[in-house]
């Protein structure tokens, strides 16, 4: 059998196709240094984080970006929660956590409207602005009211406060039920209400990426459709 040498490679200027051991990490990597029609591609934070994440679960959340920021912003919002409830309770409101706990999601739901908008949801939309505003600060003040149920029990169902049990037991109880519980309560409700209602439509504001590298989205999209 004759040899017909090696195998042709991409011609000069070229781009030949990806190794198939390419992995998501090196991916996101590529585009860091890879240069397209004339400069390099940003690489959001998101991506930058998720590359220090093992795989399998690296992979999956590279898929639910919009989720992981949701979560990222519930976290930082968590902690305001947190600070500025606990600033309250141990002063000026410390007979009343209920109003103490309400005070501090109202704040902290603000900073979250701001940051899903501008972050989380940056590329969905689909209502006029104040339209949108009044039903993410609709859903919020239900949201609100969820977070303070598992409280509500167990102050007065349970009856887990002063004098029925000790210091340290309400704190604890009030810890697990009123910022634990009730907040993941908030937020799930809060990420099933913002794109069912408030953020309905996908891709109808463009991305950050977009709106400062236009000619890049634009080649982006037609490398899509050519490899449809």
């Amino acid at each position: 059998m004759r040899w017909a040498g090696p195998a042709p490679g991409p011609r000069r200027g070229e781009v030949g196709p990806a190794p198939a051991h390419l992995t998501a990490h090196s991916q996101v990597a590529e585009r860091l240094t890879r240069a397209d029609v004339g400069i390099v591609p940003p690489v959001s934070l998101t991506d930058r984080a998720l590359t220090l994440v093992p795989e399998p679960l690296r992979s999956v959340l590279l898929k639910r970006r919009e989720i992981v920021k949701f979560l990222m912003v519930g976290g930082f919002c968590f902690a305001i929660t947190v600070v500025i409830n606990y600033a309250l309770k141990l002063t000026v409101l410390s007979a009343k956590p209920v109003t103490a706990l309400t005070i501090a999601t109202v704040i902290s739901g603000v900073i979250s409207y701001i940051l899903n908008r501008e972050w989380s949801f940056r590329t969905r939309g689909g209502r006029r602005r104040h339209h949108e505003a009044s039903l993410f600060f609709l859903f919020s003040a239900i949201a609100v009211g969820l977070t303070d149920v598992p409280l509500l029990l167990s102050r007065y169902v349970f009856e887990l406060r002063t004098p029925m049990v000790s210091r340290p037991v309400q704190e604890i109880a009030d810890f697990l039920f009123g910022i634990i519980l009730g907040t993941l309560v908030g937020m799930l409700f809060r990420l099933w209400s913002f794109r069912r209602w408030v953020f309905p439509e996908e891709n109808v504001r463009p991305g950050r990426q977009n709106a400062l590298y236009p000619h890049v989205a634009a080649s982006g999209q037609e490398q899509d459709i050519a490899s449809r």
